[in-house]
Parts: C-alpha cells; sequence; structure tokens
C-alpha cells in the first residue's frame, strides 16, 4: 500500500487523538511515532499547492492533540500532587530531557 504522505498523516493524527481520550499510552506512543514517520514522509514529498486547505486541517488537528495531551499533563500533575506523590513542577529541555529530577514531597526519612 503507498498512501499519500497526508493520509498517513491523518490517519496517525486520528490514532493519536483516540489514544488521548481512551488514556491508552501505548496506543499514544505508536500513534505518535506513526505521526512523525508520516510528517516526515510529507516533508520529502512537498506539498501541492491544493493541498495547502488539507494541510491547514491537519495542523488544526494537531493543534487540537496538542491541547488535550496539555489537559492530561494537568490531571496527573494535580492527581500526584494531591497524593502527595511527586512535586511535578519539573522542567523539560527542547531534547525532552528533565532539567531537574523529581522528588518525592513525603518526608521519609524517619
Amino acid at each position: 500500500m503507498n498512501a499519500h504522505p497526508l493520509d498517513a498523516l491523518e490517519f496517525a493524527l486520528n490514532e493519536e487523538r483516540r489514544a488521548l481520550l481512551d488514556h491508552d499510552v501505548e496506543a499514544l506512543l505508536r500513534s505518535t511515532q506513526a505521526k512523525l514517520e508520516a510528517l516526515r514522509a510529507a516533508e520529502h514529498a512537498g506539498a501541492a499547492a491544493n493541498d495547502a486547505p488539507r494541510v491547514l486541517a491537519l495542523s488544526e488537528l494537531n493543534h487540537a492533540n496538542g491541547a488535550l495531551l496539555a489537559r492530561r499533563r494537568r490531571e496527573v500533575n494535580w492527581a500526584l500532587r494531591h497524593l502527595g506523590r511527586l512535586d511535578a513542577d519539573t522542567t523539560y529541555d527542547a531534547t525532552g530531557q528533565s532539567g531537574a529530577k523529581p522528588h518525592s514531597r513525603l518526608n521519609v526519612s524517619v
């Protein structure tokens, strides 16, 4: 099967959204990898002028997924904070590496 790169990108973005809504981490990882591969293929193939509306729609879908992911992250951070499990004020650099090590907020030095 030799699908158009934008078809593959649309499929991956829809799978990413489904994974976010279903709280399915494994599916999220798979769909994110598929999205990156489809994006590379689309960039390599180039875009025709008539692809512009579709590219814009896919960009909006990606942005919506990003907003959903940010909301999920806030929910997880809130839950961890209220469970006293983790100080979630960790920052990440451009490579995805954390700038600070997470630490427990519980005093376990008894």
